[in-house]
């Protein structure tokens, strides 16, 4: 519960999947998120990857009332949704770093790629919104209330990847084509903050800004001890690199796992381009990571308190700040140090891509969460994309058209690849209409030298 009021106070930015970028033939070092089967029998000789940055916001909250508040710290950048729990991400964020994709000419098709990815995860689940609206803004109420909520979850999370994937093409005919790939990467832990509650019951007067909390089961657990090693100090370049190599907040393992079917045109051509219809399936983002118990700490809270708004948003910043906060408004705490598995977000992800006419494709894309929620960790929405896209070896250009499941609304982005170098949006919407719950944007670029071209070719 005291995370909400944290919601007022942090920058905002639901992660993007590159769709029309990432779902094109000519853009294999990025497609490999989607499904790592992906890169076998690419178009791919060598791609070098230089780097790619997405940062987006995603709420059930409320919509944006302008582009402005994207960056607002004021609570006023919502406008009530009416519904009684909100999600939120806000941020999510990738860098793709340097990596490599190497396609090999032999029987099989075979693909390697060496990547590296930091991912930035600030997730609110199933929060009471009627108890954020209250303790965020106390002094737009009257009255008394009272308030329950439970099985809630906030975590917040930095951590690095490194990723060996494999894929190769064990059989094929004429017609018919299946292809399966995997993903294996070490993590690094960086920095985290967690708080999961089972119950939490409230009674509030307004304008007092004190409410009384009873029948609490919450755990709030982090590396963050002191404002010394402070969360927004996570990503300094010298924790970042040495989360790399040697995880030394937190480390782990993380696979991604996937096959395609593909239908191909005729027979003979090789044409990476020249399929008919590719079906694929994939699960992602397997795994956790587990921060050391010697600078990982948590503190179990019971029992009935006193607690003001205020109170919340200046001793949430640590670790150390919470426990003493909540334990001199009368709390039980159970506290300690405790080694903490953080956990990926899981995902299934389901694609349909189909040639409609030369070089006119439709994909379709459905992302259902595997997580579970209750745990440390994030999760995603399930969402479903069509993506229209004009594909070929110089250029793409897509429109990716999704129902997101997370704010129950339709999100519209665009999509430009040139060469290797791309730029676009997941939802971009916000940048015309003021009733949106969420915005994006990514950018980046590869340099990929390509294969000889197949029997009939490859127009540019």
């Amino acid at each position: 519960m005291c995370l909400l009021v944290l919601m007022g106070c942090v920058a905002t930015a639901d992660a993007q999947r590159y769709f029309g970028v990432a779902t094109s033939d000519y853009n294999t070092i990025n497609s490999l998120y989607l499904n790592p089967a992906n890169i076998a029998g690419c178009k791919e000789k060598v791609t070098v990857n230089i780097i790619s940055v997405s940062v987006s916001a995603d709420n059930s909250l409320g919509t944006f009332a302008k582009l402005s508040d994207l960056g607002s710290t004021s609570t006023n950048s919502f406008t009530n949704s009416g519904s009684k729990t909100f999600n939120m991400l806000i941020p999510a964020a990738e860098i793709r770093g340097p990596g490599v994709l190497i396609g090999l000419n032999d029987d099989h098709q075979m693909s390697f790629a060496l990547t590296t990815r930091v991912r930035v995860m600030n997730q609110f689940n199933n929060f009471d919104q009627s108890l954020y609206q209250t303790v965020s803004s106390p002094d737009h109420q009257n009255g008394t209330y009272n308030f329950q909520t439970s099985k809630f979850n906030w975590t917040a999370n930095i951590w690095s990847e490194v990723g060996l994937s494999y894929a190769l093409v064990p059989w094929e005919d004429d017609n018919n084509q299946i292809k399966a790939g995997v993903t294996l990467r070490y993590i690094g832990g960086v920095d985290y903050l967690g708080l999961k509650g089972n119950n939490l019951d409230v009674s509030y007067t307004a304008n007092s800004d004190s409410f009384y909390a009873s029948h609490s089961d919450l755990e709030f657990a982090s590396n963050v001890i002191s404002a010394d090693n402070a969360f927004s100090n996570g990503l300094n370049s010298s924790n970042v690199l040495s989360s790399f190599f040697g995880g030394n907040a937190g480390s782990g393992f993380g696979m991604d796992i996937g096959a395609t079917y593909t239908y191909k045109i005729d027979g003979g051509d090789k044409d990476a381009n020249a399929h008919k219809l590719r079906a694929s399936v994939a699960v992602t983002d397997i795994g956790h990571v587990t921060y050391k118990a010697q600078n990982s700490f948590a503190v179990d809270v019971t029992g009935n308190g006193y607690l003001t708004g205020q109170g919340l948003s200046d001793h949430i910043k640590d670790y150390n700040d919470f426990r003493n906060y909540v334990v001199s408004k009368g709390f039980t705490a159970d506290t300690g140090s405790k080694k903490t598995k953080v956990y990926l977000p899981t995902a299934m992800v389901l694609s349909a891509d189909y040639q409609i006419h030369g070089h006119f494709f439709a994909n379709l894309t459905y992302i259902a969460n595997l997580a579970n929620r209750q745990n440390f960790g994030n999760s995603y929405y399930n969402q479903v994309t069509l993506t229209p896209r004009y594909d070929m070896k110089l250029l793409s250009v897509a429109l990716p058209i999704t129902y997101s499941s997370l704010a129950g609304d339709m999100k519209m982005g665009l999509g430009f690849r040139i060469g290797g170098f791309f730029f676009g949006s997941d939802d971009m919407m916000a940048l015309f209409s003021s009733n949106q719950h969420g915005f994006g944007a990514y950018f980046g670029g590869c340099v990929p030298i390509f294969k000889k071209a197949g029997k009939k070719g490859d127009e540019i």
